[in-house]
């Protein structure tokens, strides 16, 4: 941890006219302008909402969960991610609950509580959270969260307009120039926010343009005249920018050649109601020919299929099962095609699915029946295992024995505990963690991160997937063009 300072950290603020104009992406190369500069820099945000979730240290020991996006932000800052810089995390479990995670651990109380009186609980952590982190560093990148300007939830907010003006931060508001309307956003954002908060607006930015910057002409000098804020910045289209994916699952991979120059795998994921952790399968885009799949029809062409990490299993195998996937899957397996079930993907592989204490049912207890590829019976327990860990996957059999030997890193995020059914009729690769049926096709692993190991990669198709480093420096230099260095100094000055 970098030596305590007294609050000296300058406080830049990513906020957005809406959700998926490009705050994460936008506070993550900041991180990386500024640490390429020689400065300590920490990223951070209030409150975040998603099923995309890391491993990192807790205050006090041990591990914590934190926001996918404020995990790689961590990484673009070249420091240590730490569950402080993602106090509250909030996890979708329906469509009208979510599972709250604060400072780094489930905190049951605040998930009963409905969702307006949650505010008032959680500030103070955010307050400390902050504060600890303004101390510690010379610039903390700020993301924001949807839009400052909902005025519906402006008297309960504590992720946009109140951070800012706790931390005095300076702000940029980023719009999404491809959805068209964006100077619109950007002057109705601006008009609806309190005179003080508009105050804290130093710029605004453009976001996803495509063609000549000089056709913009004269809108950002009109806007400028009427609102006082200048824009800073036009972004380009980056389609392919190499950062994890947080909100929603990504377009369809190009093919990619295999090692040998033939057709690439073909790799269908199973893209179902509760996804979480999808960011851990970004590597597989350069790698395989990558789909996502929500019909019968997609798994057709696979030659192998993903069922990825859940947050409501039992939910998803029953989605799973009306599309008539379920079939589809036994199918793909029957013929002696790879199936892969990661986390609670693999608890749906299983022949039970039992939540004795509705951990996954919002209180209600359930056991229905799995997808039945894997003997295998996954009990739900109220408290998760968090942490993360390094195992050597052993004896793995026929389809999957390029992995046999292969060091894995990564990570455990669940509340299922699971054995095998009958030890005659699935091989155990780790205990608790990876299995095989007996004909060694279907795979199901506890762990997140396989296809974030290099080894992993290389073993499976032969290839090598850019590293996100590189990705980092290269959205940080799109970055310091697009604002120049000046500008980007003057922010933090």
């Amino acid at each position: 941890m970098a030596k305590q300072k007294s609050m000296t950290a300058r406080c830049v603020m990513v906020l957005g006219t809406s959700s998926g104009a490009g705050k994460s992406w936008l506070a993550a190369a900041l991180c990386r302008w500024w640490a390429n500069a020689g400065l300590c820099v920490r990223p951070f945000k209030a409150q975040n909402m998603s099923n995309n979730a890391r491993v990192a240290p807790a205050p006090g020991g041990g591990w914590g969960e934190m926001g996918a996006a404020q995990y790689f932000q961590a990484l673009a800052a070249r420091c240590a991610p730490d569950v402080r810089m993602n106090p509250v995390l909030l996890k979708p479990e329906a469509d009208t609950r979510s599972q709250v995670v604060l400072m780094g651990q489930v905190n049951a109380a605040l998930t009963a509580l409905p969702w307006a009186q949650r505010g008032a609980h959680c500030w103070p952590h955010i307050q400390r959270a902050l504060d600890e982190l303004r101390a510690e560093c010379d610039v903390l990148v700020i993301e924001g969260a949807g839009s400052p300007a909902e005025i519906n939830l402006m008297p309960r907010d504590v992720v946009n307009l109140r951070v800012a003006r706790h931390a005095q931060a300076r702000c940029l508001l980023v719009a999404d120039i491809d959805r068209g309307g964006a100077f619109a956003h950007l002057y109705g954002t601006w008009a609806l926010l309190p005179p003080a908060d508009r105050a804290l607006l130093v710029g605004f930015v453009l976001n996803k343009f495509r063609g000549d910057a000089a056709l913009l002409a004269p809108a950002p000098q009109r806007l400028h005249e009427m609102t006082g804020v200048p824009v800073l910045a036009t972004l380009p289209m980056l389609r392919a920018h190499g950062l994890p994916e947080e909100d929603g699952v990504f377009d369809a991979a190009p093919c990619v050649p295999d090692a040998a120059g033939g057709a690439p795998l073909r790799v269908a994921i199973v893209g179902w109601p509760h996804i979480s952790n999808l960011d851990e399968f970004q590597p597989l885009k350069s790698c395989v020919h990558l789909t996502w799949a929500r019909d019968a029809a997609a798994l057709a062409a696979a030659d192998i299929i993903i069922l990825p990490g859940s947050k409501a299993v039992a939910a998803d195998v029953a989605w799973l099962r009306a599309q008539g996937m379920d079939a589809a899957l036994a199918a793909h397996a029957a013929r002696g095609a790879r199936v892969l079930g990661i986390c609670g993907g693999a608890q749906a592989l299983g022949a039970v699915l039992d939540d004795p204490h509705g951990v996954e049912g919002g209180g209600v207890p359930h056991c229905v029946p799995g997808l039945e590829l894997l003997a295998l019976h996954t009990t739900l327990a109220p408290e998760k295992r968090v942490q993360p860990g390094r195992w050597r996957l052993r004896e793995v059999r026929a389809l999957w024995s390029a992995l046999a030997d292969v060091d894995v890193q990564g990570y455990e995020i669940r509340a299922g505990r699971t054995a095998p059914t009958d030890e005659s009729a699935v091989h155990t690769l780790l205990p608790g963690l990876a299995w095989q049926n007996a004909a060694g096709n279907v795979l199901g692993l506890s762990m997140h991160g396989l296809f974030e190991n290099a080894a992993a990669l290389r073993a499976l198709f032969g290839a090598q997937a850019p590293s996100l480093d590189a990705a980092l420096d290269s959205l940080a230099a799109v970055v310091g063009e697009a604002f120049g260095d000046a500008a980007l100094q003057r922010l933090i000055s």
